[in-house]
């Protein structure tokens, strides 16, 4: 039997314009900077998309360095069961380890649910994202989108009782979740989950920075509170316990649809809720993130309606759900 041909590995940095800009508590982009990642054997081709974050001192020239240092592993034969071990959880391992999913799905010819023995996936209600900005200017770019069912609202700044309040007059019958992004402190902690809890939201994403969401532990929540950036893959999830009611899995913090399918489960182990979220990027970053969030309860995979425009056989949007993506896109 002839031995199977070599993996190769090549890597591209790509920046694809948002349509406007992106705005959260630390700041406004313009451009979703991504890392593809692209397995091949000869006569198949996986891909994998990755966010490199600076909030976790990633970069993009970093993230493409550490991508393509595993090309000769990869050609020697190490395959996505041994990535989880050589690189670290994060967005490198994220654009590999996707690929693999990929580059399996493409010489089996079956797709990467199936593989996983996962079921089929379904549509999903997805959020939609309001940027942070001036009450007035929030209120009427959730007004524009009122007929969407669940808005997602970045907060994180001086005033943001206000901010929540006018999207709330602005879009009475939608569901809201709010995401402050860390930025709010243990002095104003109160005022806001009051606000918050007062506009009827549903959820909220990591109020406080990670190094300083203790005090979630010594107050009364009045809603669900999700842990962000205080998450990361399996291994952080214990420390959690008791301060947070909900975990949002990102495959860039995971470090791709292994560990995030494997993590879900644990998750809801030690009885968290799960979100499933993602970075402003291609449809080619939410595909693999929409199995996971199958079993969420919030889905957070709008990423790919902010941009200007998306690749080719990106994912079908339509009104609040977001589609299976086909395997001309990814798996």
């Amino acid at each position: 039997m002839a031995a199977s041909p070599p993996i190769s590995l090549s890597v591209q940095v790509e920046r694809w314009p948002i349509a406007g800009s992106f705005a959260i508590s630390r700041g406004a982009k313009t451009e979703a900077a991504v890392v593809v990642a692209t397995l091949s054997d000869g006569r198949h081709r996986g891909r994998g998309e990755c966010v490199p974050y600076g909030r976790y001192g990633e970069t993009l020239e970093a993230v493409a360095a550490e991508i393509a240092a595993m090309g000769a592993q990869i050609a020697r034969g190490l395959d996505r069961t041994g990535l989880q071990a050589a690189m670290r959880p994060g967005a490198g391992r994220n654009a590999l380890d996707c690929a693999f999913w990929d580059l399996a799905a493409k010489q089996s010819g079956r797709p990467v649910h199936e593989i996983a023995g996962l079921p089929p996936p379904e549509p999903l209600l997805t959020a939609y994202t309001i940027s942070l900005a001036a009450p007035l200017e929030m209120a009427a770019a959730a007004e524009k989108v009122a007929g969407r069912a669940l808005l997602k609202v970045k907060l994180g700044g001086l005033g943001d009782p206000a901010r929540i309040a006018a999207v709330r007059r602005a879009v009475p019958r939608c569901e809201l979740i709010v995401d402050a992004n860390e930025g709010w402190t243990p002095d104003n902690l109160l005022e806001n989950l009051a606000a918050c809890a007062d506009a009827g939201v549903t959820l909220l994403e990591q109020p406080l920075p990670a190094d300083r969401d203790d005090a979630l532990a010594k107050i009364a929540r009045p809603l669900p509170v999700c842990a962000d950036e205080s998450v990361h893959a399996s291994a952080s999830l214990s420390a959690l316990i008791g301060k947070y009611d909900a975990v949002n899995i990102k495959l860039d913090k995971t470090g791709g649809l292994t560990e995030a399918l494997a993590m879900a489960r644990h998750a809801e182990q030690l009885g968290f809720a799960v979100m499933v979220g993602c970075m402003v990027a291609t449809s080619l970053a939410m595909a693999p993130a929409i199995l996971v969030a199958q079993r969420a309860r919030i889905v957070d995979l709008d990423g790919a309606l902010l941009l200007a425009r998306d690749r080719p056989h990106g994912l079908r949007y339509e009104d609040s759900r977001v589609h299976p993506g086909t395997p001309a896109l990814w798996g």
